[in-house]
């Protein structure tokens, strides 16, 4: 009797343990991290110059993005709509004047990370100054070594 409680516990613990996320040691996490933390460096300074073509280059073939005042769209909406906001950058009508994403902290799923932080941007359109912060979540996904971005959502705090 015993022995027969002595397997099910054990065997019961080995299941609950394999249903936990593992947390991978420094060393091998910190060249992942870092690799990470460069492409979200390149793709925010992409979306502040409102570079098209490498954002579109970042994303995966069903991103989705969603925000705090629309529902969710899809890689071609997303990229439409960065499209004006390109022209517009181009053209003067809307200045970035600063792009900062701050309090990042990142959770890896195997190939898969859950980034999350704070967003501060402050534009001037139409003379008019702009200072808004957000509080987003990405999805990214590491496909044949590179890292793109599969999700995001939003929200203003102010």
């Amino acid at each position: 009797m015993n022995f027969f409680k002595t397997c099910l516990i054990l065997g019961s613990a080995c299941y609950f343990l394999s249903c936990q996320d593992v947390k991978v040691s420094n060393k091998e996490t910190e060249p992942a991290e870092q690799n990470l933390l460069d492409v979200i460096a390149q793709f925010n300074t992409a979306f502040r110059n409102g570079n098209v073509a490498s954002l579109s280059s970042m994303i995966t073939e069903n991103y989705t993005h969603t925000n705090s005042t629309s529902k969710a769209i899809g890689k071609a909406d997303w990229l439409n709509y960065m499209s004006k906001r390109e022209a517009d950058i181009v053209s003067g009508n809307l200045a970035v004047i600063d792009y900062k994403m701050d309090d990042v902290e990142i959770q890896y799923f195997g190939k898969t990370a859950i980034v999350t932080g704070k967003v501060v941007v402050s534009t001037r359109e139409k003379e008019e100054l702009r200072i808004n912060e957000y509080r987003i979540t990405n999805v990214w996904v590491n496909k044949n070594g590179n890292w793109k971005r599969a999700g995001f959502h939003d929200s203003k705090i102010k």
